[in-house]
């Protein structure tokens, strides 16, 4: 291995070093060119290299980087949250800026409980979160996750906010309707309100489509509005995890409105800033915003770069990027066209289980046996395979986890740029096509010997 001082994900693992991206391309120092097929972690959502946000971010550094946010507020700012105020659903109109997603969930959390102490109800401080779910590694944000392998090193220290099942019809579905199986989320939810006692619980959080935790998950059209209905019916606030469907990802601004049901907090982030600068936001409702501002005027949270001018501009030079250039519904439309296509090759695959997913965020779960949905055992160690195969093929995909329990099924996500064009859709494709080929033929040989 070669000297670095850098510590990086697997510390003894060679990464190429990329020089620059163009669009939907990356480049290595050796020339080679990867397809940026999972946005990097669902992020770079208009490709690399547009000139319009550099040059607004140059044109921001001539004026002032950096504020602290408790001393001046900047016109960048200001502009940041008026934008994100008109293209939010319902009476999201408050945005306090972050840095990531973690930081954005884990501020939702506490901007929830805090609306309860203003209204004098302090015992409710508790969060419900499903598992195969992942809200960020923070420790208030990693408390509310139910991804498995990235709780157990730290599993002491972490909350117990993980109650309830995720919508997972794949599986779920099997001798039931997606009718009842939306009932039976909606029954878990109600139980664990009651047995925690509703007197204690301040939110219920859930990404409206889950990524990292369970490979693109989707729900039905029903399932947020019975989910909704028992959190009002128990006074227990609903914040939405938007960290990696907003922003256009799912062909709609926002993931939510493919469901019609408003919350009351949602959390923002990568797309937000589509990897040019760190960004992200906690949207606030006026319901949530009003006893605060009517008590304490504070919302206890904070972080040295939040709101910095820096990132707002840039930030809102991606955000008008995305409208102008139409780049929702590009997503809605390349999205169904890439499915359609993946969906063509799980038809002949031997591996391909399940294919989900909406606009430019579609999910892939690979099985041992696509009649009973048997996962692959664990030491096959098939996820890593699989990106590894696609990296080596020119394809950046992103890993998942998937599986009965969440833990040991192996999924990806394909999410590349909003930019993405028909053609260079059929080119992705064709290398995840080349690399499937290549995993089948080896796990197919492996399976072969045992």
């Amino acid at each position: 291995m070669n000297q670095t001082n850098l510590i990086k994900p697997v510390l003894d693992h060679e990464y190429p070093l990329i020089t620059h991206g163009k669009g939907i391309y990356l480049y290595d120092e050796q020339g080679k060119q990867y397809i940026d097929g999972s946005s990097g972690a669902v992020t770079a959502s208009i490709g690399h290299g547009v000139q319009e946000i550099i040059d607004a971010m140059a044109e921001q550094s001539k004026k002032v980087s950096f504020v602290y946010r408790s001393q001046f507020s900047t016109e960048a700012a200001e502009k940041l949250a008026k934008k994100i105020s008109e293209i939010s659903p319902g009476d999201l109109n408050w945005s306090f800026f972050v840095n990531s997603g973690s930081e954005a969930t884990e501020t939702a959390m506490k901007v929830a409980i805090q609306y309860w102490q203003e209204k004098g109800m302090k015992t409710k401080n508790k969060i419900i979160s499903r598992w195969m779910s992942y809200h960020g590694i923070t420790m208030g944000a990693l408390s509310m996750s139910g991804h498995i392998t990235r709780r157990q090193l730290f599993e002491p220290m972490l909350e117990k906010y993980p109650s309830v099942s995720a919508p997972y019809y794949y599986r779920d579905a099997a001798h039931k309707t997606i009718e009842e199986c939306d009932d039976f989320y909606a029954q878990e939810l109600e139980k664990a309100i009651l047995r925690a006692g509703k007197d204690n619980v301040a939110a219920f959080i859930a990404e409206p489509m889950i990524g990292a935790a369970g490979g693109a998950l989707i729900p039905s059209d029903q399932y947020f509005q019975k989910m909704k209905a028992v959190c009002d019916e128990y006074d227990v606030l609903f914040i939405a995890d938007e960290v990696m469907t907003g922003m256009g990802r799912t062909g709609k601004m926002f993931g939510m409105e493919h469901f019609n049901v408003i919350p009351d907090i949602m959390a923002t982030g990568k797309g937000m800033s589509a990897g040019y600068t760190p960004m992200a936001a906690t949207i606030v409702s006026e319901k949530v915003m009003e006893p605060i501002l009517n008590g304490s005027k504070i919302i206890m949270s904070g972080h040295t770069f939040s709101a910095n001018p820096q990132s707002a501009a840039t930030s809102l030079a991606v955000l008008n990027y995305i409208e102008k250039n139409n780049l929702v519904e590009n997503s809605a439309r390349m999205g169904a066209y890439l499915k359609e296509k993946i969906n063509e090759l799980a038809r002949t695959s031997e591996i391909i289980g399940d294919v989900r997913g909406k606009g430019l965020f579609v999910g892939i779960e690979f099985v041992k046996d696509k009649l009973t949905k048997k996962s692959f055992a664990r030491e096959l160690d098939v996820v890593n395979k699989i990106v590894q195969l696609n990296f080596d093929e020119g394809l950046l995909v992103y890993p998942a986890n998937a599986g009965a329990e969440g833990l040991t099924g192996d999924a990806v996500i394909l999410s590349p740029p909003l930019t993405i064009t028909k053609e260079e859709v059929d080119e992705l494709v064709r290398r995840f096509a080349m690399a499937l080929g290549k995993v089948e033929r080896e796990l197919l040989g492996e399976l072969s010997k045992s």
